[in-house]
């Protein structure tokens, strides 16, 4: 086995999704601290301790204890090299979090046991499907009064479409809530509530049937143990790793992620289970990560992530080779040549430099405005990654300036943060100096409020316009394409890559012109219509 490939099968990367508030930023912490990266786990909301979680670096996701941005974290478990993004649950962020799972091999789904399947989780794991991405589930919050495991998995089979394997299952629920069995390997982990160092109480049993079970977690619990397992053995058919890597079937994990209940567990099976860095599709051809040329994509910017050096860094996934420090590599999109002096590897806001990665890593690329989000690096090959887009907005504002004397101030922050995804930024054709946001939630407009003014000293205010849709346009002919842009240059705005949009403020007015424009073709992402440089 080479080098390359040695490294591949070290590496794991996963994406932890689920609805706002199902503990997705908790298990987070807690995987991080069985994995020995923290010591300690900061609760989400910690307004006694003073403790934020890891994963939350930005003030605003600090104050309100909600996750605005990915964060990108490494750690070592049993020989594994594991790079974990934490995605924003809240579907304001949609777009951050669909760029994040562009950029993983897997994905771990979290459902809290008390509300079932919810909203974004049922959007999110739709996603996954669309990309046929490995699902592993962890069902939180076992330690409260909620809905029947066995009902549970149910509403997961009906309401997201895929089938399910339950791996562990919980020992009682609530405040009768003991542990989890392990049921591949016939082993009960016995945790504490309140614990926020490493559990250690694992029992063997050998069979349900053994007296062991009884004695450690009573004889009622353990009757109603042996019948559960009854059912799902006959109802739900053996783990087959084949359907879950095709994102057929979803393996099922039980605990509380707060009182560490199941973690552990979870984190052993998804070393062995879950795939290592898989290919990835391009415009081109499909990019094996054992090929020994580098290639890399870029899926996050972010700014001012510390606030002490105000930089700015782009996130790259690695697809393909060994990325070397200071080696040159070709940006296929400037067609120009490129040179890391620093590339960094992460936990959350903390960064070390690195010398080399491999594919699966995600690096961190000081950037001084080279890059955008879906740019492509590479040893000299035109390779364009798929699956990076801009979504259409749903809520739309023009944004001023609210104090003079902060002009550039102003426009570098507004600049800065639309490259980095915070926001959408178009301009009118006749009015380049208008600047007209667009977001997919309100949450963003707060989030850009925020921003401006903790990273940039700027403030801005905001108007409403009379746009509540938009397409992203093209053509076939050229020429049909810009007399469209001229008869309509009213409704059309450009984005920060120089590529037209049609808004308006109604369907009907948008499906009367789709049908007087048949050679339009109008567009609800980016991806169709960004401009691409090939060798």
């Amino acid at each position: 086995m080479t080098e390359l490939s040695t490294e591949i099968h070290k590496r794991l990367t996963f994406a932890i999704v689920s609805h706002p508030d199902a503990g997705k930023t908790t298990i987070t912490e807690k995987l991080l601290l069985f994995g020995g990266a923290i010591h300690i786990a900061g609760a989400v909301k910690s307004g006694k301790t003073g403790r934020t979680t890891v994963s939350d670096f930005m003030k605003m996701e600090q104050d309100r204890g909600i996750s605005i941005s990915t964060s990108v974290m490494g750690f070592e478990y049993k020989n594994r090299k594991i790079n974990l993004l934490d995605t924003p649950g809240h579907a304001d962020f949609s777009e951050d979090t669909y760029r994040g799972l562009s950029a993983v091999d897997s994905a771990l789904m979290v459902i809290d046991s008390v509300k079932g399947v919810e909203e974004r989780t049922r959007q999110l794991c739709a996603v996954c499907r669309m990309r046929n991405t490995p699902i592993t589930t962890f069902i939180n919050k076992l330690d409260r009064e909620g809905k029947d495991p066995i009902e549970l998995l149910d509403e997961v089979e009906k309401e997201l479409g895929v089938r399910v394997c339950p791996v562990s299952w919980p020992i009682g629920q609530g405040r009768a809530f003991k542990g989890v069995l392990n049921i591949p390997e016939n082993r009960i982990y016995l945790f504490r509530p309140g614990q926020e160092q490493l559990p250690s109480d694992t029992i063997s049993i050998n069979g349900l049937s053994d007296p062991v079970l009884d004695q450690s977690v009573g004889t009622s619990l353990a009757n109603r143990l042996r019948e559960d397992v009854e059912i799902i053995s006959g109802v739900y058919p053996p783990f087959d790793r084949e359907e879950y890597m095709h994102g057929t079937v979803t393996p099922v994990f039980f605990g509380s992620a707060l009182n560490n209940f199941g973690v552990r567990e979870l984190l052993d099976n998804l070393i062995s289970i879950a795939p290592y860095p898989t290919p990835k599709e391009s415009d081109e051809r499909e990019i094996i990560p054992e090929e020994p040329k580098f290639t890399g994509f870029v899926f996050k910017i972010h700014a001012n992530m510390n606030p002490r050096h105000r930089d700015r860094i782009a996130f790259l996934r690695i697809v393909s080779g060994t990325f070397e420090r200071n080696k040159m590599y070709y940006h296929v999109r400037s067609g120009k040549s490129f040179r890391a002096a620093n590339p960094t590897a992460f936990m959350s806001q903390d960064r070390e430099i690195i010398d080399e990665a491999w594919p699966g890593d995600i690096i961190g690329l000081h950037d001084t405005g080279t890059f955008k989000i879906g740019d492509t690096l590479t040893e000299g090959e035109g390779i364009n990654f798929k699956g990076i887009p801009s979504f259409a907005p749903q809520i739309f504002r023009s944004i001023m300036n609210a104090d003079p004397l902060k002009e550039k101030q102003f426009h570098k922050g507004l600049n800065q943060l639309a490259e980095e995804g915070v926001v959408q930024i178009f301009s009118k054709l006749h009015q380049p100096n208008v600047r007209i946001l667009g977001v997919v939630g309100q949450l963003q407009l707060e989030v850009l409020q925020s921003r401006l003014q903790n990273e940039y000293a700027a403030d801005c205010k905001y108007e409403p316009v009379d746009v509540t849709i938009a397409r992203w346009i093209t053509a076939a002919d050229k020429h049909i394409l810009q007399n469209f842009i001229d008869a309509n240059s009213r409704r059309i705005l450009t984005d920060i890559r120089g590529t037209h949009i049609y808004v308006t403020d109604s369907e009907w007015s948008l499906n009367r012109v789709q049908e007087k424009n048949p050679g339009i073709q109008f567009f609800v992402t980016s991806e169709m219509t960004e401009p691409r440089r090939q060798n």
